[in-house]
């Protein structure tokens, strides 16, 4: 199959790649612009391992062609600190032990991302519903909807802006 020349905003950032056009967003992610904290799981949108944030709401890039994300704006995991300081929500996901084997939490992370971006005061039903889209096997999501939960508190207190 040829090639096709697209650019992506990603992170903030502009990539001009020439890529299959079978391949997912995924695939073009983790193995052209390496950057790995998006994982294939389940690869059938189902376990949000592979969550990223497009135009300000969650998408599972194992089911986004790469030519579908032309012109919008992706935010990975690897996006989301400033630097070496830590988001919020990843700070809350650390203090709060929120993190396990950690397969599941840079899509976990960002689905909070766009649910308090959308919603900076939500109920812990809210937030369960919020992340509902994201499979983890390891915590129970107690120490996860607490961690959520935490950095709602902490955004509102220290008026972190929500669109990045």
């Amino acid at each position: 199959m040829a090639k096709q020349l697209i650019e992506l905003q990603i992170n903030g950032e502009s990539y001009e790649l020439a890529v299959e056009p079978n391949r997912t967003l995924l695939d073009v992610v983790r193995d052209e612009l390496e950057l790995t904290g998006s994982k294939k799981g389940c690869d059938d949108g189902d376990c949000g391992a592979c969550t990223v944030i497009m135009d300000g709401l969650p998408v599972c890039a194992c089911l986004v062609l790469p030519m579908d994300a032309v012109g919008k704006e992706i935010l990975t995991i690897e996006g989301l600190a400033h630097g070496t300081k830590l988001h919020p929500i990843q700070d809350a996901f650390i203090q709060y032990g929120a993190i396990q084997c950690g397969f599941c939490t840079p899509g976990v992370i960002l689905a909070a991302k766009s649910l308090l971006d959308e919603n900076p005061d939500p109920t812990d039903e809210e937030i369960r519903c919020g992340i509902a889209g994201n499979l983890c096997r390891c915590t129970g999501y107690v120490k996860i909807v607490e961690a959520i939960r935490e950095a709602a508190k902490v955004m509102r207190e220290s008026a972190v802006p929500v669109a990045r």
